[in-house]
Order: structure tokens, then C-alpha cells, then sequence
């Protein structure tokens, strides 16, 4: 007689292959070639022409940008390389309440370049879930709503070669370790997540996730391996309720997604990684945000990535996850820390920060020496915000005025008569104001960079009785 525990056992051995098999054919409906993320925040960068040209040198097989740009959805005509574009934020609502507007959408962004343009993915919205003011709020009620009216559209013209998504941010987890405990937060579990489930597997779209095993690292760095972080680990490490074994960051970060998907009844969704990378460069003492580290975390990534058969992830091995990498360019208009200016592989000027084969066909071996990490420890001890060499006097005043408006006093050192008064010095005024300014509002979440005008040193720039204001890290 057979036994009926062996024959239950097979029979779930069975299932799972079969649900293997379905999962890699779906995957397989597009390439595991490495995408790159173009994001145009910036005044300084290559035009849209040049951009189209650079990615290609870097041999990317996709394409994402943040709207959908006319000029850049042209451009990319005829290159081969599939392209995801971007319903934003606050388009939402409006298509969501209508139909019609969701089909002049799709008129005047897809069809005007489709399908000469390989348009692959529509995805609505950008992280919307992260920001939690009673205005977005609303738009997390639309967002679904919103994703079903564009395909609506799709299917009306007959494309079906275009799926529909959200990239959304590991913030939407409400814990992610160890990775088998991976659910989402309570707020969205049952009023976005299920829906949002139920309509990417009706639809057999793809779960769009922006992962960044940097920031994990880097605000517990004293407890948490870089070594792990950057897929160079020597140890592992084992979940003590599934007991898979994890060899890196990447992995249990994304099998945590994996894990709260299946708890709300959902097991062969595939996963995009719509967004990962390593910050070049950042603030002193931003740790770890250095060109060394962003080199072996996209290499490695890379060829993680692209090696053939796929590896998967330990709760799904051996299935393709197609990966963008943030980003093309050195972005210098976002605001806020200096780290999110410094994730691109390209200078503003087209000349590359680190080499890089996207193809991952580049053994490590290969590549040139790299700068020797200095911040893998966070800097210790006083840093100034003055102005930034070659910020133009013009908008250096403008700034200067609005540093000293916050009251507080401020500006009062650069009174008529007092210790830091310099008549006509534009620059040093702006440099006292800026490191005054900072060093009274950090707290209060104020930054370094007032435009692009100012940059931290970590030389005192005072001189005689003149002190500057410091913050110590």
C-alpha cells in the first residue's frame, strides 16, 4: 500500500513545479536583460538625444522614465529597447473617475508612438503608497480604479502586448524580517493591496517594487554586513521559520514582498525590481555612499541578475526578475539630502563614474581598479554648509535673503558692525547664512543645499572673531 503522507507530499511537489513552470513562462513574456531608470531631474543634463544614444552605449536592454515624454518616446523609436512609461501622481484621480480620460491618455501617449516605440509597461503612479497626507490618501483610492480604466483603453484598441502597473516602495511592508514574517501594513492591506493584487493577476501583470538594500544597511550598519549588502557575503543566513538560506540583502528584502503577497492569497505573481541601486556619493557622513560600494553593488547585481538558468530568489528559485537600475544621470535638482543626487552611472557631461557592462557578460575581473572606500564609517566630529564654488551672485542673494528671513537670528552677525560684516561679499554672507541657517533648522528636517547653491565642508571657514555656526555629526 502506498504511503497516503508520501503521496501528499508528491503531489505538492507536483503542484509547485507546475507553479514553477507558469511562473518562468510568464516571466519569460519579457527580457532579462538589465534596464535602466531615466530620470530627467536636472538642469545640466545631456539632451534627450544624447541620453537615447548613452543608454545604448551601455547596452540596456529597457527604458523607464517618470512621465511620458513626447520628445524622449520618439527618440526611442525603432532602438529595440522596451520602454515603461508613467502615468503621474496627480493624473490619477482624473483618470480615474473617467473613462474618457483615461482613452485620451492612451491616445496621446501610447498610440501617437506605438508600436514603433516598444511601449511594454504603462505603470500608474510612483510609489503613491509612501506619502500619507489626506491628499494622497485619496489617490490611494483611485490608484486601482484608475490602473483598470487604462487597460480598459488597452484592450478597446486590442494591445495586449502593454501591462499595467504601480512601482511601489518597501515602505508598504509592515515587517520584512526575518523574511517568512513579510505583510503589509494595516492601513493598505485590505483597501489597496487586495484589489491591487486581484488586478495585476486577472490582468497577469507584474508586481512593480523599488528595493534598496543600501538604506536598509545603512540605518542599522553597525549591526548589518556590507559584505552582505553588496552579494559578497562569506556567511549565510537562515529563516528560522522557512529555513531558506540567504546569501544576500537583495534576496531577503525581496523574498519578504514574496512573503506578504502570499499571505493575502496570492502565490505566482512575478516581481519586476522597478528601482535598486547604490548612492556614489552623498553628505559627510552619509555612510557608506561611496563610488567603490555603488560599483560592486551593480556589478554584482548585474550578474546576479543575468546569469542563465536564472536564480531566482531562495522562495523562488531559479525564476527570472527583471531589474532596472536607478539611475542613468547625476540628478542635481532633487531636493533633500545629498545622497539623492548621486545614484547615476553617467556624469552630467556623458563621461561614465564607474565602468559598467550591463549585458553582465564583463567578468569583475576585468574591470579597473576602484577608489578606496573612506566612509564606510560615518564621519565624526564638526561640518559647515557654505556656498557652493561657482553658485552665481544673483541667485546666492536670493538665497542669502531667505536663509536670514527665518528669524532666529540668524543673520544678525552680518549686521552693519558686526563680527562677520564684509561689504560686498555676496559669497561670504551667503556662506555664513547657509551654515547658520543649517545648523539652527536640521532638526527641523532644513538641508544643505538651498538649490544647488550650497555644499558641506568640513574645513572651518571662519576667520577672526568671525565664528560660523557648525552642526557636529
Amino acid at each position: 500500500m502506498v504511503n497516503q503522507h508520501f503521496c501528499w507530499k508528491m503531489g505538492q511537489a507536483i503542484a509547485f513545479f507546475v507553479y514553477l513552470s507558469l511562473l518562468v513562462l510568464s516571466c519569460a513574456e519579457i527580457s532579462n536583460k538589465i534596464g535602466i531608470n531615466y530620470g530627467q531631474l536636472g538642469n545640466n543634463l545631456p539632451s534627450p538625444y544624447q541620453s537615447i544614444h548613452l543608454i545604448k552605449s551601455i547596452k540596456a536592454g529597457q527604458v523607464k522614465i517618470y512621465d511620458s515624454n513626447p520628445e524622449i518616446l520618439k527618440l526611442l523609436s525603432g532602438t529595440n529597447l522596451k520602454v515603461s512609461i508613467m502615468v503621474q501622481n496627480h493624473e490619477i484621480i482624473n483618470i480615474s473617475s473617467s473613462q474618457s480620460s483615461a482613452d485620451e491618455w492612451v491616445q496621446n501617449n501610447v498610440l501617437a508612438f506605438y508600436p514603433e516605440t516598444m511601449i511594454r509597461f504603462i505603470l500608474v503612479g510612483n510609489e503613491i503608497l509612501s506619502y500619507s497626507s489626506p491628499q494622497d490618501q485619496q489617490i490611494w483610492h483611485n490608484l486601482v480604479p484608475a490602473m483598470h480604466r487604462i487597460k480598459n483603453s488597452l484592450n478597446t484598441l486590442n494591445i495586449h502586448n502593454i501591462k499595467v502597473g504601480t512601482p511601489l516602495a518597501m515602505d508598504i511592508l509592515q515587517t520584512t524580517f526575518p523574511p517568512s514574517s513579510g505583510k503589509f501594513r494595516p492601513d493598505i492591506s485590505n483597501l489597496v493591496m487586495v484589489p491591487l493584487l486581484q488586478f495585476l493577476n486577472h490582468t497577469k501583470s507584474f508586481f512593480f517594487i523599488d528595493v534598496y538594500p543600501y538604506f536598509s544597511w545603512s540605518t542599522n550598519w553597525t549591526n548589518s554586513s556590507l559584505d552582505f549588502a553588496l552579494f559578497r557575503a562569506t556567511t549565510n543566513y537562515t529563516d528560522p521559520k522557512s529555513g531558506l538560506v540567504y546569501t544576500n540583502l537583495l534576496d531577503q528584502m525581496l523574498d519578504s514582498v514574496i512573503f506578504a503577497v502570499r499571505k493575502i492569497g496570492f502565490s505566482n505573481i512575478p516581481i519586476i525590481i522597478s528601482e535598486t541601486g547604490w548612492p556614489n556619493n552623498g553628505d559627510i557622513g552619509q555612510v557608506g555612499a561611496n563610488i567603490y560600494n555603488a560599483a560592486t553593488y551593480n556589478r554584482n547585481l548585474i550578474k546576479k541578475m543575468t546569469t542563465k538558468p536564472a536564480l531566482g530568489t531562495p522562495a523562488r528559485p531559479g525564476v527570472v526578475i527583471p531589474t532596472f537600475v536607478f539611475s542613468l544621470f547625476e540628478e542635481n535638482q532633487k531636493t533633500g539630502p545629498g545622497i539623492e543626487r548621486h545614484w547615476g552611472l553617467i556624469y552630467s557631461d556623458g563621461t561614465p563614474i564607474y565602468e559598467i557592462d550591463l549585458t553582465g557578460k564583463r567578468e569583475l575581473s576585468d574591470y579597473k581598479p576602484l577608489p578606496t572606500p573612506r566612509n564606510n564609517e560615518p564621519y565624526k566630529g564638526e561640518v559647515w554648509c557654505v556656498a557652493a564654488e561657482g553658485a552665481e551672485l544673483m541667485n546666492l542673494s536670493t538665497a542669502l535673503t531667505y536663509a536670514c528671513s527665518q528669524g532666529n537670528k540668524t543673520c544678525d552677525a552680518l549686521a552693519p558692525g558686526k563680527e562677520c560684516y564684509e561689504p560686498l561679499s555676496v559669497f561670504w554672507h551667503a556662506s555664513f547664512a547657509f551654515s547658520s541657517y543649517w545648523a539652527q533648522f536640521r532638526s527641523m528636517g532644513a538641508t544643505c543645499y538651498f538649490n544647488g547653491l550650497a555644499q558641506q565642508t568640513t574645513t572651518n571657514p571662519s576667520r577672526g572673531s568671525c565664528k560660523f555656526p557648525s552642526v557636529t555629526l
